[in-house]
């Protein structure tokens, strides 16, 4: 027998179903953050071609050679619109983080990439068929004569091919052929690619002529979306780093391949409650500095004085050669941090019970958010799964933490059995069990699952299975 519980308190004092619910109103906040956040990227979209509209664009679909250019230039529109809504996705801007979460936004980003590379495609394509037809040459000889005779036309054809290079490298077929800083960097082009893309679209027709409202509303939109990224990308970063003058203490060793990394700054009062969020941090060593590491947090910070002199801690394994790395770090070396970012944390609760489920290293951000996240004894359910007791990492610590506040902890062991979907270990599974077996309230909690992608999505379709709303589902991913 495989699976066990472990007694955390001896009486339990279980709150009321009718209870009052601390979380309903934050719950639904962020419901009606999110429904404003879909009215303003259709609104956006519908904005850009209003420009097209109120400049009197329509006429022009009068003649053939009009209607491929008016075409033309609503496709160029719309695509050049999504390729700023991308960027604003991916500039983590805290609203959105703290509305869909980071994963979400980045997901939402990249569905938007071929869409906007085809509405730009489409549009060099349309204005050459439209311009050619007007002038009696054929699509390609326009194409020439656009590159050599109009100004800035040639930034825009360099602009189409960077973002070729993006969407394509950014396919996941072809991604996962690269390693990360190799894709970073051809990422970066995206920038590139907007820049390059700008100065036709002010000097080439009428539509952004000088004192149009147009021109300024489009100016104005692509300058907030740079300034946002400027702000959120790189200046906050740099403040935070700046602001916490994070330092390495020490390195700990966990289990074989895992380890913890504690860390002293400043002001660590200002990062509590960040249980089960994720930081980027770089570690500023040789080789290693230009490295970003998104990890969760394994415990909560711990304040030393009033200036919020403290320590932090997060748990790593070794899953490649540079976290493999990590375990060398030397005391002192100095931390560059992003964040935190993400929604696995008490600011997604909406129901006063939670399930956190956590396997493998997944189980250290559990660990933390245990810690933070508030609850009356006998509101919550910890479920640590690996293949062996060694693989529960940090064990003891929840165990602990699970005595003082109230929660009930299963520790399930041992391999999957082969041939099954499931996220139990094969005794687990062939008794029947299932997530309800391990809280029968599940129906009515908030469920938290931190672990392998394809191990969470098994205990994710177990909770739906059991009644569970798609926005009581916690999990985030963390790959690229």
């Amino acid at each position: 027998m495989n699976t066990q519980l472990l007694t955390t308190r001896p009486e339990v004092r279980r709150s009321s179903r009718g209870a009052a619910n601390p979380f309903r109103g934050q719950h639904r906040r962020r419901l009606l953050r999110a429904d404003l956040l879909a009215v303003l990227f259709w609104a956006s979209l519908a904005g850009a071609i209003s420009l097209w509209l109120a400049d009197g664009g329509a006429a022009g679909f009068s003649t053939p050679a009009g209607s491929f250019t008016a075409l033309g230039i609503v496709a160029g529109l719309a695509g050049m619109d999504l390729v700023l809504l991308m960027l604003l996705l991916a500039a983590r801007i805290p609203v959105i983080d703290r509305t869909v979460g980071h994963d979400r936004a980045l997901e939402f980003h990249r569905k938007l990439g071929k869409p906007a590379l085809y509405l730009l495609l489409a549009h060099g394509v349309l204005i050459a068929i439209g311009y050619g037809m007007a002038e009696g040459l054929d699509p390609v000889s326009e194409g020439v004569a656009l590159w050599v005779l109009v100004p800035d036309m040639w930034l825009a054809y360099i602009s189409m091919l960077l973002f070729i290079a993006v969407v394509v490298t950014s396919l996941v077929a072809v991604r996962r052929r690269f390693p990360y800083e190799f894709w970073y960097a051809i990422h970066l082009l995206t920038y590139a690619a907007v820049l390059t893309s700008l100065p036709h679209q002010f000097s080439v027709g009428s539509l952004f002529a000088e004192g149009t409202w147009q021109r300024w509303y489009w100016l104005a939109l692509c300058i907030a979306t740079g300034a946002a990224l400027v702000y959120y990308r790189i200046a906050q970063p740099l403040i935070a780093t700046f602001r916490h003058q994070l330092t390495v203490k020490r390195v700990v060793g966990v289990a074989p391949g895992v380890v913890s990394i504690e860390m002293s700054g400043l002001r660590l009062d200002q990062l509590t409650g960040s249980g089960g969020r994720f930081f980027i941090w770089r570690f500023l060593a040789p080789g290693l500095w230009w490295h970003p590491h998104p990890f969760s947090l394994s415990a909560e910070p711990v304040r030393f004085d009033a200036a919020g002199q403290g320590t932090l801690r997060i748990t790593v394994r070794n899953l490649g050669r540079g976290s493999a790395r990590l375990a060398a770090l030397k005391p002192g070396t100095k931390v560059a941090i992003e964040g935190p970012y993400g929604l696995f944390s008490t600011a997604a609760r909406s129901r006063n019970h939670v399930v956190m489920v956590g396997a493998g290293i997944g189980i250290t951000p559990i660990r933390a958010l245990l810690e933070s996240t508030p609850f009356q004894p006998g509101n919550a359910t910890v479920i640590l799964r690996g293949h062996s007791e060694s693989e529960l990492y940090l064990g003891e610590e929840i165990l602990e933490l699970c005595r003082q506040r109230g929660a009930t902890l299963f520790h399930l062991t041992g391999p999957r059995p082969a041939g099954v979907r499931t996220w139990l270990p094969e005794h687990s599974a062939r008794a029947g069990h299932r997530l309800s077996s391990f809280d029968p309230r599940l129906a009515e909690a908030d469920v938290y699952v931190c672990g392998p992608g394809a191990w969470a999505r098994n205990v994710l379709e177990d909770a739906r299975a059991a009644g569970v709303r798609d926005d009581q589902l916690h999990y985030e991913r963390f790959d690229w």
